[in-house]
């Protein structure tokens, strides 16, 4: 298809970021920097933002042109007023969730963790999600996907069949963008101990307590469990988890605070059950930073051989895993090595090239 308007929806401007949210980001303005190249991948392509009125603070974030689109603002403008008033263009919605009374549109879903592990949302999300996305699957002319084991489940959870899916790998390389601060490192006295690097997260499928179980061995009592993100000790305590006494919680730190911890890190533990792609693996892998993944979701595909793997269930696994790095400084730097080329394959510049190639295409 040639000459084709293409309205990306912003209504992630107007939200707190996120992960998936970062994805929308990086893939438009990766999109809006083969426009300026005038790269034949997007010859024919117009391309642009709408936003609801309350995303005006961050739409400078993107390198698209911007539409402030009225009236309304969070679920009620992207259920009614983007589609009505997007004219002859086709939505292109990147954060899971599209209006569901248009059929021009391209949605990405990026998982279907709300099937795989209910336990990790409220009934209010799961509800939505289960309600609308089934929808939205069938109606919308196709659907883009992180991976192939998301391809693969969003078929098995009967949102649409495999041949109207299309898989866009996340880039990673927007972590080179950034300057480390090392002031966490400071704070919490991190340069005086060696330490790994988690999420502070209590959804289920995030496996958080598995890491509490192996940090309360006495084989890692020299090492430090850095938690960073928006759950404390006590959002944990709450779930009857024990917070050993060598966890430290940094709170939630900005890009450069936590570029700063990743490469300082022994390494980034990363226990999930389920993962649609799993950004943090390969963003501490491009910065040198090893990673112990669980292999489970689209884990393998996306680490390759380039990670250690523990079961999500064996406390055992990681505190081996985590002492070997910790004692085999050669393995360790030919684990960094097989990362950074593992991750330097995935790049926003080549996701956007996909992406680009499956919307002329449909």
């Amino acid at each position: 298809m040639t000459g084709l308007n293409i309205m990306l929806n912003g209504k992630f401007l107007s939200a707190a970021p996120t992960g998936v949210h970062r994805v929308a980001q990086e893939l438009g303005n990766a999109l809006a920097d083969l426009v300026f190249e005038n790269h034949e991948a997007v010859r024919g392509l117009k391309l642009e933002v709408a936003i609801p009125y309350d995303g005006l603070e961050r739409s400078n974030a993107m390198r698209l042109p911007i539409r402030v689109i009225k009236p309304f603002r969070g679920i009620p403008w992207e259920q009614i007023s983007l589609p009505l008033n997007s004219g002859k263009a086709t939505l292109l919605n990147l954060c899971n969730i599209g209006p569901v009374i248009a059929r021009d549109a391209v949605t990405m879903i990026h998982d279907v963790q709300v099937h795989l592990s209910p336990k990790s949302y409220s009934k209010g999300f799961r509800l939505w999600y289960h309600a609308v996305q089934p929808l939205m699957a069938k109606r919308h002319r196709h659907i883009l996907t992180v991976s192939e084991f998301s391809r693969q489940e969003i078929a098995k959870a009967g949102l649409c069949g495999l041949d109207h899916i299309s898989v866009v790998h996340n880039g990673v390389d927007h972590v080179l963008n950034v300057a480390p601060d090392y002031s966490t490192i400071g704070k919490f006295k991190l340069d005086q101990t060696p330490y790994v690097l988690a999420l502070s997260t209590v959804q289920a499928h995030k496996n958080i307590g598995l890491l509490m179980k192996a940090f309360a061995d006495s084989r890692l009592s020299s090492v430090k469990l850095v938690l960073f993100g928006g759950n404390a000790r006590e959002s944990f305590e709450a779930l009857g988890i024990e917070v050993p006494a060598n966890v430290v919680f940094a709170g939630r730190v900005s890009d450069g605070e936590l570029r700063g911890l990743i490469e300082n890190a022994l390494c980034l533990a990363f226990p999930s059950t389920t993962e649609g792609f799993g950004l943090p693996p390969l963003e501490a892998m491009l910065l040198g930073c090893p990673a112990i993944v669980a292999p489970c979701g689209a884990l393998p595909e996306v680490c390759g051989d380039a990670a250690l793997y523990g079961a999500p269930d064996n406390a055992e696994e990681w505190i081996a895993a985590i002492a070997l790095l910790s004692s085999d400084s050669a393995y360790r730097s030919q684990l960094v090595k097989a990362g950074v080329n593992q991750a330097s394959q995935f790049t926003w510049r080549a996701a956007a090239l996909n992406l680009a190639g499956i919307l002329t295409q449909i």
